[in-house]
């Protein structure tokens, strides 16, 4: 007899090319353009959001034709994903190009080397020199405060913290992450300059945007601590080495990559405030490397002024100041993730 041989059953049913998504995308896109122009939309962003809505709808019809209804819900939601995606890197990317294409114009050596001293508002020339050392020294000053108070917090709040006290330290942590700046800058107006009696100065403003840097130095170092293992502790506990060592040479080590990334958003999330400095720093087109005396500049402040001005000279000048704070924001990010890379405990094998 001879025997006969059958193929077992594929237990894969049917599937979209992988090309498929790219298609729809290119396809809705060109749909969606063609309905925008059609109906007379002049706003691209309106062009966008129809061909968004064309790739999230065509791709879950045909994954239901093809796929069946519980592989749909999977490209439906994976559609969503790549559509919100865009949608937030979208005006992300156009901020950038918009910064860099106007801020370019007077973007130079002379801007960067120049303050305005000598020059008016509504004139060319000019730069940011005495905006780069206000900010500079006033983000340096607030980052001495608030960065030691901030990551003792937590590591109390982690290590230590286990009764009522914790509570309400979570508590006000949680209230000072929702205080809007204005009223940081109220707070030492009030205390530090009227009541005390102390003149504006950058030491002022620092003050200031160490109370909005704390909350967030607190939060994002505290959640940091808590992905450490506990058996990394239980193991340095196991040899005998006391609790506020084990916090220093084992605990923190590990989460050093997480806390400096955390201490970097707290520094970019000051870096851009202007109400605290305009209230407390004041304005000043003159250079001053004392921040206990006197008022000073910052770039926030300087992009405000020359914005306010008024005039193309002050419109260029703002842009340019704008680009460079941006990349002074990026010139942290990245020394930050240099730091945790270099810090962070070596894994083998």
């Amino acid at each position: 007899m001879s025997a006969t041989i059958v193929k077992p059953a594929s237990l894969q049913g049917a599937r979209l090319p992988r090309w498929t998504p790219a298609v729809v995308a290119l396809g809705s896109a060109a749909v969606g353009i063609g309905i925008g122009m059609g109906a007379g939309l002049d706003s691209r962003i309106q062009w966008g959001l129809i061909a968004a809505i064309l790739f999230i709808v065509v791709s879950y019809v045909a994954a239901v034709a093809v796929e069946g209804g519980r592989q749909a819900k999977d490209r439906l939601a994976t559609s969503m994903v790549w559509v919100t995606f865009l949608l937030a890197v979208v005006p992300l990317a156009s901020l950038i190009y918009e910064t860099v294409e106007r801020g370019t114009k007077v973007f130079n050596g002379y801007f960067l080397t120049h303050s305005m001293g000598v020059v008016a508002d509504d004139e060319p020339g000019g730069g940011i020199y005495h905006a780069i050392i206000g900010t500079l020294e006033q983000v340096l000053l607030a980052s001495v405060i608030a960065v030691p108070i901030g990551l003792l917090t937590a590591i109390y709040l982690v290590e230590y913290g286990r009764g009522k006290l914790s509570k309400v330290v979570t508590f006000f942590v949680d209230v000072m992450t929702g205080i809007p700046s204005i009223v940081a800058g109220l707070f030492v107006l009030s205390f530090w300059i009227l009541i005390l009696g102390f003149d504006f100065s950058g030491w002022a403003g620092a003050m200031a945007l160490a109370i909005l840097m704390m909350p967030v130095i607190v939060r994002s170092t505290e959640e940091m601590l808590k992905l450490v293992p506990n058996e990394l502790r239980e193991a340095s506990l196991a040899l005998g080495i006391p609790k506020w060592r084990t916090i220093l040479k084992v605990v923190l080590p590990t989460a050093i990559g997480g806390i400096t990334t955390g201490v970097m958003l707290a520094v970019a999330r000051i870096a851009g405030e202007t109400a605290p400095v305009l209230l407390l720093v004041w304005v000043n087109p003159m250079i001053n490397t004392n921040p206990f005396e006197g008022s000073q500049a910052s770039l926030p402040l300087y992009i405000y002024q020359q914005y306010a001005a008024g005039n193309q000279a002050g419109y260029d000048r703002a842009w340019a100041a704008a680009l460079a704070l941006i990349g002074f924001i990026m010139i942290l990010n990245l020394a930050a993730r240099g730091v945790a890379r270099w810090k962070a405990p070596k894994t083998g094998r």
